[in-house]
């Protein structure tokens, strides 16, 4: 078929967008959408129409229906030095946003950081969570079927996940019983892969075990939601999922003084009436400034979920005046789902991104690029608070989004 002729037909109706693809490969297929879109619509969509990626690699594998792309500019911030268990030395942190002022900020984070002496990271807990929901006949074989559960995760490794995933451990389940619902988080690690779609299929492989054995128990729901995936919720602020992973720094007084124009006391009060307080009073599960801001432009940036937005914006900071005076500052990310391999991370242009910090691609050991890029990330939040903590202590955010962000 024509091109022309498969544009006036699918602007018609006569073909569905989603059927495009059985008449034409996959390139002509998304320019034929676009126009007949343009056609049907009567716009133009030429910015949509300009782009670098192969929609051979992409159909299929990160999106349907494919019309071309969408733009965000891109800048970066940095150098900022991490002293971590795996990101040791200088980084440059891409930032993905149509937020002005948003990558001047935690440029000047990175800058206060590094000539401070660095951020240490620390990774507290590594797991992918998946919750499936089965009915028992009542609570007390709820029960008996976790308990069974728990004692038989070596099992279950061999008997279903070990079928499915090469990469993927089972390393825990923690059950969840209400009324005559078990549901069953289980923890698996993934390596270099965020692993959603691997303790997805591995959960569900594992559910057919258990109805094997327990064939009065139904399984209703591959997700129960307390996996919990891509909604605010305490189970992942407390318990965590994906990374938790803790960033922290000593700022000599002179620092923030000369460099961020305010003082260890100022910044330190803020934190706590601003973040703290603030953030209880309004219920959040965010007790933080801007977690959100600079996970959400290196997740677009980098190909990572970017619904999981919402767990990376999860957190804490804290600051507090050390005995000499200096500023300690802090961030704890509880649920930080990130993946260096998978998912949009084969995307060129996110790769790109995340061979800018050295972690494209599988580590060796596996999951070392993972954790070293959560640790990365961890750094770029902890710049990002402390450069608008100092800028609401000394009263500059209002200046600086008149200068950059109008």
């Amino acid at each position: 078929m024509e091109f022309e002729e498969l544009v006036e037909k699918v602007a018609k109706g006569g073909i569905k967008l989603h059927q495009v693809e059985k008449y034409t490969d996959k390139r002509t297929a998304t320019e034929v959408r676009r126009k007949a879109l343009e056609r049907k619509l009567g716009i133009k969509l030429e910015h949509i129409g300009h782009y670098s990626i192969d929609p051979e690699q992409v159909i299929g594998r990160n999106i349907e229906n494919m019309i071309g792309v969408v733009q965000i500019p891109m800048g970066v911030a940095g150098p900022l030095k991490i002293n971590g268990e795996y990101a040791k030395g200088e980084f440059y942190i891409p930032l993905a946003t149509t937020e002005g002022a948003l990558v001047a900020s935690v440029n000047r984070g990175c800058s206060a950081l590094t000539e401070a002496g660095g951020v240490k990271t620390t990774l507290i807990d590594d797991k992918m969570t998946r919750a499936p929901l089965l009915k028992c006949p009542d609570a007390r074989r709820a029960r008996e079927v976790a308990e069974w559960v728990k004692a038989n995760l070596n099992y279950l490794q061999e008997k279903a996940v070990s079928r499915v995933t090469r990469h993927g451990k089972l390393r825990g389940v923690k059950p969840y019983i209400v009324g005559n619902n078990l549901y069953l988080r289980f923890e698996f690690e993934t390596g270099d892969a965020m692993g959603m779609n691997m303790v997805t299929i591995a959960s569900e492989e594992i559910m057919k075990v258990i109805e094997e054995e327990f064939p009065d128990v139904k399984y209703l729901a591959l997700s129960g939601n307390l996996c919990v995936d891509k909604k605010p919720n305490a189970m992942n602020f407390i318990n965590g999922r994906g990374k938790t992973v803790i960033a922290e720094a000593v700022i000599p007084r002179e620092i923030v003084e000369k460099k961020l124009k305010t003082t260890p006391e100022l910044i330190a009060e803020v934190n706590y009436r601003k973040n703290l307080v603030g953030s209880a009073q309004a219920g959040s599960y965010g007790f933080n400034a801007h977690f959100g801001n600079i996970v959400g432009a290196i997740f677009l940036a980098t190909g990572q979920d970017e619904a999981q937005i919402t767990e990376g914006s999860h957190g804490i900071t804290l600051a507090e005046v050390t005995p000499e005076g200096d500023l300690y500052i802090s961030v704890t990310m509880p649920s930080l789902e990130i993946g260096t391999v998978g998912g949009g991370t084969r995307v060129p242009t996110q790769r790109e991104a995340l061979s800018i910090m050295g972690v494209a691609g599988g580590g060796e050991p596996a999951g070392t690029n993972a954790k070293k890029f959560a640790e990365i990330v961890a750094g770029a939040v902890l710049a990002g608070e402390l450069s608008l903590l100092a800028a609401i202590a000394a009263k500059h955010l209002a200046k600086a989004h008149k200068e950059l962000g109008r």
